[in-house]
């Protein structure tokens, strides 16, 4: 049974994809090579890596001599491993993703599918004690997490490198489902946010003159790190109506 697909650049149909099952590898490079990935670019190794399956997940080997190898998630707004030149059979956890190879100023990329991850239920009610007090209370009925989801759109729609938008921005784009919003409640809702999840102190702790940079740098990497928001999430940005049709 097959368990992990390789799809190389360009692939043009499903018979140009590489099947290999659980216990087996293929090698990828410049080198042709039978039933391995040939990548034909002259920045590319002869023998640049090797891909094994393994159950629900796959391991990456970077042969290269002096190359780092990156697998992003393009489900994940960010979500990357790095692969070091030598490494060998690092896990790859993601269901879809895909390996950037840096090749003489180029940037080279195939995909790799794993199967789809497989989950038990988490539901604990059924333990004594109290319950595990959550690690980050965020209501997704409030002004504020339409504006954490507004700040994180880009990146949760495909854009993991995507500049974060001005605050300007993040006006216009709640102006729909919030028509009174204005730059200063904008403002107002991100110092509360960077209090909120623990990322600057409380007006009762801070210095005279203090001031946190990078606030919406940091509170996107927070919630996109931890999946406070999701993809899902992004209904709240629709306007008012939209969201009671559904």
């Amino acid at each position: 049974m097959y368990s992990i697909i390789v799809v190389p650049p360009s692939c043009g149909s499903v018979a140009e994809q590489l099947r290999i099952g659980t216990g087996e590898r293929i090698e990828f490079g410049r080198a042709e090579s039978g039933g391995g990935l040939t990548i034909a670019h002259a920045g590319v190794p002869r023998l640049a890596g090797e891909i094994a399956a393994h159950l629900t997940f796959w391991l990456l080997s970077n042969l290269s001599e002096d190359q780092t190898y990156v697998v992003e998630n393009p489900e994940g707004a960010g979500e990357h491993i790095k692969v070091a030149p030598g490494r060998v059979d690092a896990p790859v956890p993601f269901e879809l993703s895909r390996v950037t190879l840096p090749a003489a100023g180029d940037l080279l990329s195939f995909d790799v599918w794993a199967p789809r991850h497989a989950f038990r239920s988490v539901d604990r009610r059924a333990l004594d004690g109290t319950g595990t007090v959550p690690a980050f209370a965020l209501d997704r009925t409030k002004r504020y997490f339409a504006v954490l989801a507004a700040l994180c759109e880009r990146r949760l729609r495909g854009e993991p490198r995507a500049p974060l938008p001005a605050v300007e921005e993040i006006v216009e784009r709640l102006r729909p489902s919030w028509p009174k919003v204005s730059r200063s409640a904008v403002y107002w809702n991100i110092d509360y946010l960077a209090v909120k999840l623990r990322l600057r102190p409380g007006p009762e702790a801070a210095g005279p003159g203090q001031r946190t940079h990078g606030k919406k740098e940091s509170l996107a990497s927070l919630a996109l790190r931890f999946d406070l928001v999701r993809e899902d999430d992004l209904l709240v940005l629709a306007p008012v109506a939209s969201r009671a049709e559904r």
